[in-house]
């Protein structure tokens, strides 16, 4: 399994302070610690750029209380673009990857070898902290219209990239109600970049709001976003309960002007069992620290639902011991 690997500048500036302060003093070991995002032009992969410098803290950087990273002592955490949940589950549990995030059905589907991962278990995998809802994207090319899902059958759509937890929900959604599309296998980037030259009429895409590339689809071929009806939310809650009600605000694509009723999952940050307790439970740390906090703040939009109140919702998979650890000694579970 192949992975893109994708440096935000401080984690390349980490890895250049790491080589000079090994050069002068070989006092402090390095450790490369891999998370497995999604596309590059998703919700994933800034978000787990901005994990990954948080809870870094390379040999020879200034230290926390000093105005540094909070992060873990030598550690230098990588953001790496992948298909995302299904590709980054089957890659933490086979060691591929060191941690990664994913949809929480992906994650106890996976863990329980069901749906899309049954008869082949990925009870490796342990969760650290539960992040933010990933809101399901219906995206339409201008002048297509909708009166229901079902009008989807016949049309050129996009089902998410292979390997993806939105796929699989996607095509559950599909035969749910019987719809035979053109479907197409795509990534974020693909499917905005196919609907603006006019080979898609729509396209299927979860994440945290806002999307970089629809942002930027918005402001040059435009788009719509379908409303999910009530009765059809209701549905798909039946069919993949993990999905539950929600809405994307008006005005959270500047070309959308209304509310626009949908369904979403929670996304989460998983590891291996097999990483060290020690380890792990120093990320969780570094993951809810005060310097985190800003970086998520002012990182990204969605950066802002990370919270630690809500780290432990929807929560169905065991803890890794060493975040069960600092949920523990800050007194969330008992």
């Amino acid at each position: 399994m192949k992975f893109k690997f994708k440096f935000f500048l401080a984690t390349l500036v980490a890895a250049m302070l790491t080589v000079g302060a090994i050069g002068s003093s070989g006092a402090q070991e390095m450790k490369f610690w891999r998370i497995g995002t999604g596309g590059a032009g998703g919700t994933y992969f800034p978000i787990g750029g901005l994990i990954a410098n948080a809870i870094s803290s390379p040999p020879g950087a200034r230290a926390c209380d000093k105005g540094g990273t909070c992060g873990v002592p030598g550690l230098v955490a990588i953001a790496v673009s992948t298909n995302a949940s299904v590709a980054n589950m089957n890659a933490i549990h086979a060691g591929q990857l060191d941690a990664g995030l994913a949809g929480a059905q992906s994650v106890t589907q996976g863990y329980n070898g069901q749906g899309k991962f049954a008869g082949k278990k990925k009870d490796k995998v342990r969760v650290i902290a539960n992040l933010y809802p990933e809101d399901m994207h219906l995206v339409l090319a201008k002048g297509i219209k909708l009166a229901s899902l079902k009008d989807l059958t016949g049309k050129r759509v996009g089902v998410a990239a292979a390997g993806s937890g939105t796929q699989v929900s996607v095509r559950m959604i599909l035969k749910h109600y019987g719809i035979k599309a053109d479907e197409h296998e795509l990534n974020l980037g693909q499917s905005t970049q196919r609907l603006a030259d006019g080979q898609l009429d729509a396209f299927f895409y979860a994440g945290g709001t806002p999307f970089a590339a629809l942002i930027q689809l918005g402001s040059t071929k435009g788009f719509d976003l379908y409303k999910f009806s009530d009765d059809e939310r209701k549905a798909i809650n039946k069919i993949i309960p993990y999905y539950v009600e929600s809405m994307i605000p008006a005005g959270t694509y500047e070309n959308i002007k209304t509310d626009t009723p949908t369904i979403a999952v929670n996304g989460q940050l998983v590891t291996s069992v097999d990483q060290p307790t020690d380890l792990v439970y120093g990320i969780t740390k570094a993951l809810w620290s005060k310097k985190t906090r800003s970086l998520l703040d002012k990182g990204h939009a969605k950066g802002k639902a990370i919270r630690l109140e809500t780290a432990l919702k929807g929560v169905l998979i065991p803890l890794h011991p060493g975040a069960e650890k600092y949920y523990k000694e800050i007194g969330m579970i008992k």
